[in-house]
């Protein structure tokens, strides 16, 4: 009720949004008497966990910010004509977290198990040094090093002049041989 009578109230430019709000399901807020703005009437309605698993839709950044904060809301914003769910919260994300961890230890084992750790001399100790990661170092120090030249003796020449390479030579078809093959395909 509260978010109608903000737009009433802000008139002719928002009758489209007005006309919106009004086909949906009206919830009745705590404030009906003295009405508040729309964005503070939506955060006093998902306060105390959400229990009644309300989404926010919203274009207001800092109502959407405001909304992040808390566990458990689900936020929706549109872009370009189309409906988008935010992803999770961290805050939700650690709430849920928290859940699951709840669900697969009950709280009275946690404690027995903390003791039992204790007796054996298995908690960690806050003196306990920790191992330091190894970080990625840079190149391999010997790639980096210039090539060396080869050292020549004095009593030998280099190996460039030591080496003779052969000539390969050709072996040219003689031209009887081409000449019957050429009219051959001819034919």
């Amino acid at each position: 009720r509260c978010v109608l009578k903000e737009l009433e109230s802000l008139g002719k430019a928002l009758y489209g949004a007005k006309l919106i709000a009004q086909r949906f399901q009206v919830r009745n807020c705590s404030h009906h008497k003295d009405p508040v703005s729309g964005s503070a009437c939506l955060l006093s309605m998902i306060e105390e966990g959400n229990p009644h698993h309300f989404f926010i839709a919203t274009q207001d950044q800092d109502l959407a910010n405001k909304v992040k904060k808390k566990a458990g809301v689900p936020l929706l914003f549109i872009i370009q004509n189309t409906m988008v769910l935010d992803k999770p919260s961290p805050k939700s994300l650690a709430f849920v977290q928290k859940l699951q961890t709840d669900q697969l230890v009950p709280e009275h084992q946690k404690q027995s198990i903390v003791q039992l750790k204790e007796r054996e001399g298995l908690a960690k100790q806050e003196g306990e040094k920790r191992r330091k990661r190894k970080r990625a170092g840079g190149p391999n120090p010997l790639s980096c090093l210039k090539k060396k030249k080869k050292k020549t003796q004095e009593g030998q020449e280099p190996a460039a002049e030591k080496k003779k390479r052969r000539k390969r030579k050709r072996n040219r078809i003689k031209a009887e041989a081409v000449q019957p093959v050429q009219k051959n395909e001819e034919e």
